[in-house]
């Protein structure tokens, strides 16, 4: 069986790849945009914390959580997309990983100006829990193949006999 002694040492080598390869694979190169475009992405997602009427419940103590969503972009102009993402997520609590829900997430994008993109998407998971997440996404890096980009979501949750909940984390991707 698997151990992390350290979850934090997942994010931080995750982390290490992404930089790594966004910044090898990446150049300055612009190319006009024909539409429709299909985009794809990798990244890693590392939950800060949730808020309910019980207070606030953080990431790192005791239970760690990290997700890895993949997904395809179907972008209709420079404006305006559609996005189909999965998460799966591994949770680790007393030594022991494990993969803990798969989130299917649906939703639309509307781009902005200096590479800031607004996605508003449905949310399903296989531990029973739905909702919504608002999701804020910036460029960093802009190559001709592949971007970098970092994302802040905000997953809205209800059901599965829990209080209804809000939290926050960072995403940190590469989309080609």
């Amino acid at each position: 069986m698997f151990k992390i002694q350290n979850p934090s040492h997942v994010w931080i080598i995750m982390l290490t790849v992404f930089f790594t390869n966004a910044c090898l694979f990446t150049s300055k190169a612009q190319q006009p945009q024909t539409y429709p475009k299909v985009t794809g992405y990798l990244a890693v997602l590392n939950p800060i914390g949730s808020w309910n009427k019980n207070g606030f419940t953080d990431n790192f103590s005791g239970i760690y959580t990290i997700g890895f969503p993949f997904g395809i972009n179907i972008l209709k102009s420079d404006d305006f997309g559609v996005s189909f993402e999965v998460v799966p997520s591994i949770r680790t609590e007393h030594g022991i990983s494990k993969v803990n829900s798969v989130l299917f997430h649906p939703g639309v994008m509307f781009r902005f100006r200096h590479g800031f993109t607004f996605i508003g998407r449905a949310a399903f998971e296989t531990s029973g829990r739905f909702g919504f997440t608002p999701v804020v996404n910036q460029v960093l890096l802009k190559g001709k193949h592949t971007n970098m980009y970092v994302a802040l979501p905000f997953p809205v949750r209800f059901g599965n006999e829990q209080p209804a909940s809000i939290g926050t984390g960072v995403q940190v991707g590469i989309g080609f």
